[in-house]
């Protein structure tokens, strides 16, 4: 019986570490309900650089716009930070998995926001 456990062990965490390393990598369209401007719309994009996330966020309606450096990114299995400064404000966007395609949390905990993988 104990063998039996620690085989289905074994798989178990072989099957837990075969999950893409690069989930959040790749860019995402953010929208932000609720803003005092209304929804905003961003892009992030994000890349995997020295095994850490880095990248920059533009403004999904006017891609001319300065872009955004990333400044932290923390990320967890199921779930993401990004921060980054807007008009001279520290801004931070909490994202977690609903799928392979979606994110869904909060922006600076006081804005629904959701990301959709663009493609």
């Amino acid at each position: 019986m104990m063998m039996i456990l620690c085989l289905l062990g074994a798989v178990y965490t072989s099957i837990a570490q075969t999950a893409p390393a690069d989930f959040f990598a790749g860019k995402w369209e953010i929208t932000v309900f609720g803003t005092p401007n209304g929804d905003a719309k961003l892009v992030a994009d994000l890349a995997r650089t020295d095994g850490k996330l880095t990248g920059q966020i533009t403004n999904a309606t006017d891609p001319s716009a300065e872009k955004i450096a990333i400044t932290s990114v923390d990320e967890a299995a199921d779930k993401i930070t990004i921060g980054f400064s807007a008009q001279g404000y520290d801004v931070t966007v909490d994202l977690s998995k609903v799928d392979d395609d979606n994110l869904k949390g909060s922006m600076m905990s006081m804005f629904d926001a959701t990301a959709k993988r663009m493609k």
